[in-house]
């Protein structure tokens, strides 16, 4: 799986999650810290979240390569790439209740409520415990990352990929917790209208790459 490809998405759906992260970004303790802490603290919130990235991406990556090794990775990828293709169509049609979360509600629920607590706390190492836990929280493009680790069919290859996708996701992250109003509404929706095509581009390259250069990636 290409570099480009995990830091594209990282980017591209940063825009997208700004809705649930953008708020907690702004939240952020040390609003009254001098310029370098502001950043500093921000930048650790960030690596908090590439940190969970990136175990979540060893895990998948585990995943992956176990489904390599039974050969059927040809397989997972044209399937996951039909789900992210599926997902963003419906995305298209403004299908919500398939975006409901199913069994799941009640640990993100515990998982916020653990991560809001440590707002109340001071010291800059909280920022990065809350980047940490914000990782965890529920996000489509997150799943879209971890499907691309799931296909590169290694461990260290899905841990990277998770890495650079987590990467990607630091630029609109940092804006958004340092000058708001520097990415307007207006311009996060047009870049919204575009995402779903993204993902639907990811989802048919994944089909692609399972069905037609399947043999010479595995």
């Amino acid at each position: 799986m290409e570099i480009w490809t995990a830091l594209a998405i990282g980017f591209f759906g940063s825009f997208h999650c700004i809705g649930m992260c953008g708020p907690i970004a702004l939240a952020l303790p040390g609003k009254n810290d001098s310029t370098a802490s502001l950043i500093w603290g921000r930048l650790l919130y960030n690596i908090g979240r590439v940190v969970t990235y990136t175990f979540l991406g060893v895990i998948f990556g585990i995943i992956g390569h176990s489904i390599a090794l039974a050969g059927f990775q040809q397989s997972i990828s044209v399937l996951l790439g039909a789900i992210i293709l599926a997902a963003a169509l419906f995305q298209f049609n403004s299908v919500d209740g398939l975006k409901k979360k199913i069994g799941l509600n009640t640990l993100f629920n515990r998982l916020e409520k653990l991560m809001l607590s440590q707002f109340k706390k001071g010291g800059t190492i909280t920022l990065f415990t809350i980047g940490l836990l914000n990782g965890l929280l529920p996000c489509g493009f997150v799943y879209v990352g971890l499907a691309g680790s799931i296909t590169t069919g290694s461990v260290l290859q899905g841990s990277l990929f998770m890495t650079l996708f987590g990467i990607g996701t630091i630029p609109t992250m940092m804006v958004m917790a340092l000058a708001p109003g520097f990415v307007s509404l207006e311009w996060r929706q047009r870049i919204n209208k575009f995402i779903p095509y993204f993902a639907a581009a990811f989802g048919i390259y994944l089909i692609y790459r399972g069905i037609v250069i399947g043999d010479m990636l595995y």
